[in-house]
């Protein structure tokens, strides 16, 4: 589809055109445990900033790539040959074209909603139209918006995101929380107004050992928009520091800083077990897929993992 095409199918108000999937790719899987029914994939995207087309051929860096439609048939494709697929956002939906600037949201939660999320965590520029202009488009997102660090009790938005949201898939229990970045020095007062920012150390480990122990969650997973590392500041809070102090998290889902991990990185928590870090840079330049295989206890037996580009090899 060209770009005249799909202007016309968002103007005419009909979106279903435009994400029509027809392609085939090769998945990165192991190939003695493709066959279990004890198996999950956790696809994930973050800091898409309203990035709805491809980038075109002439820039430098990304020619090509990205795309939202692409994004829709890859998803939709797996979808067909896995049994137990959560999809999921770590922030920064909005802010970086002009569908953001003319629509203020509408279509990214609109598109996100038909390729069927699961939920998402808020990033700093979602709160770019303030607290109104987020809740006036939330209606447009058919999935939730956990936040766990953002107390809004005294806004609009009270009642409108959640903390933490338990999926089950085929007998596997998936908590899955949000935390994002201090909003005070980064998004104009006004944009957050009464949002009390929690100390995001401190929730996680609150939401992960609920999830975990209370709850009898077999994967905890955080949603994190707090950036993944920042070498010239290293006691600023990041998902490698949020990895480290806290235990009881499987899975940290990472945006902000617009990472390019070529694969989950793995850091030791306060109890010396694993924690998978993942980030898949911006703009929707890439989709994130995390498999993880159950024994019959539902404990995690193996993982294996692909971070797909998103290029024009992938037919709409």
């Amino acid at each position: 589809m060209n770009r005249k095409q799909f202007l016309k199918t968002i103007g005419g108000g009909s979106l279903a055109l435009a994400l029509t999937p027809s392609l085939a790719l090769a998945e990165n899987l192991a190939p003695d445990l493709a066959a279990t029914d004890r198996k999950l994939t956790i696809l994930h995207t973050n800091d898409q900033h309203s990035r709805i087309e491809p980038f075109d051929g002439s820039y430098t860096k990304n020619p090509n790539q990205g795309g939202f439609a692409r994004r829709a048939s890859l998803v939709q494709k797996i979808r067909s040959e896995e049994k137990n697929v959560l999809l999921l956002d770590s922030g920064d939906t909005f802010q970086g074209t002009p569908y953001f600037n003319f629509f203020g949201g509408e279509v990214e939660f609109r598109l996100m909603s038909m390729m069927g999320y699961d939920a998402s965590t808020m990033g700093n520029h979602d709160f770019d139209n303030g607290l109104k202009g987020f809740k006036d488009v939330l209606p447009h997102a058919k999935f939730p918006f956990l936040c766990s660090n953002y107390d809004f009790s005294n806004t609009i938005l009270d009642g409108h995101t959640e903390p933490y949201r338990i999926f089950k898939k085929n007998g596997i229990k998936v908590g899955v929380f949000g935390v994002g970045i201090e909003l005070a020095g980064l998004v104009g007062a006004k944009n957050y107004g009464e949002t009390i920012y929690l100390d995001p150390i401190e929730v996680a480990q609150q939401y992960s050992t609920m999830l975990r122990n209370e709850k009898k969650c077999d994967l905890v997973i955080c949603l994190s928009h707090i950036g993944y590392d920042y070498k010239n500041d290293p006691g600023k809070v990041s998902d490698k520091i949020l990895a480290a102090k806290t235990d009881g998290i499987d899975v940290i889902l990472g945006g902000h800083t617009h990472t390019f991990l070529p694969e989950p990185q793995s850091i030791l928590n306060r109890a010396g077990k694993n924690v998978l870090v993942n980030q898949v840079g911006w703009a929707g330049l890439m989709l994130g897929k995390i498999d993880f295989y159950f024994d019959k206890n539902n404990n995690v037996k193996n993982i294996s993992w692909h971070n797909q580009v998103i290029d024009d090899t992938i037919v709409v």
